[in-house]
């Protein structure tokens, strides 16, 4: 049987070498297995990193959103990947989200419900939780601070209207848009949802920060309040 070291990065064939292929070529030439198998450094006695790294990413049919998803221990129930190496994968998955979502503020203007999707997708879209978000922007609709206003269960979200209000009034926001997930991926206003959208909205009539719109996001898509005439 071989050992540990016939595995190890530094006795691999040239071309299967991801550390020296990086430097080589750049971080562009990789395949995600072969990043991934730099976050975990070596494989186990009969299995490289590169192989065990493709071995997860088949398992959630090479879809890094999916494997931003699995939990630690999920993570560990694949033979050589213990706490060091989950954690080192789902910190990087981490990273690698909050990096998209940075880049998605960057956005110069808010144009549609769509820029605002591209904006809170990344941030809200794939949680098991509801949270309620709200964008504040200026008067050329410009994204100036962004939000979490409550953290709840599926069932639904405590909304603090002065909060919100307050928050804008110390940005100097001329509106706001509004933006919860549905966990269920079910694109519906609720009761509930047009009930806040119409109470937040009277109440920034009379501060005169617009409302401008109610965004629902979801995985794979989003429905806006505007959009809908729900207002």
């Amino acid at each position: 049987m071989m050992s540990d070291q016939n595995f190890s990065i530094k006795n691999w064939a040239e071309d299967d070498k991801p550390r020296e292929k990086l430097m080589l070529k750049g971080k562009s030439a990789l395949s995600d297995a072969e990043l991934i198998a730099i976050l975990i450094g070596s494989g186990s006695r009969n299995e490289s990193a590169v192989s065990l790294s493709k071995r997860i990413l088949a398992s959630v049919d090479y879809n890094l959103n999916a494997l931003g998803k699995l939990s630690l221990k999920q993570l560990m129930e694949f033979k050589g990947i213990g706490e060091a190496k989950a954690i080192s994968i789902a910190a990087a998955l981490e990273l690698g989200r909050r990096r998209r979502a940075e880049e998605t503020l960057e956005l110069k203007k808010i144009t549609s419900s769509k820029a605002v999707f591209e904006i809170m997708q990344p941030i809200i879209g794939e949680l098991p939780h509801e949270e309620f978000w709200v964008l504040y922007l200026n008067n050329s609709n410009k994204v100036i601070h962004k939000s979490q206003l409550s953290k709840g269960g599926i069932t639904g979200t405590v909304v603090d209207v002065r909060l919100i209000f307050k928050t804008a009034l110390e940005h100097n926001a001329t509106s706001v848009i509004l933006s919860h997930n549905h966990p269920s991926g079910k694109l519906q206003a609720s009761d509930a949802d047009t009930a806040i959208t119409k109470k937040l909205k009277l109440a920034g009539e009379q501060l005169d920060v617009k409302v401008l719109d109610h965004i629902i996001i979801t995985e794979n898509g989003y429905l806006s309040f505007q959009d809908e005439g729900i207002f």
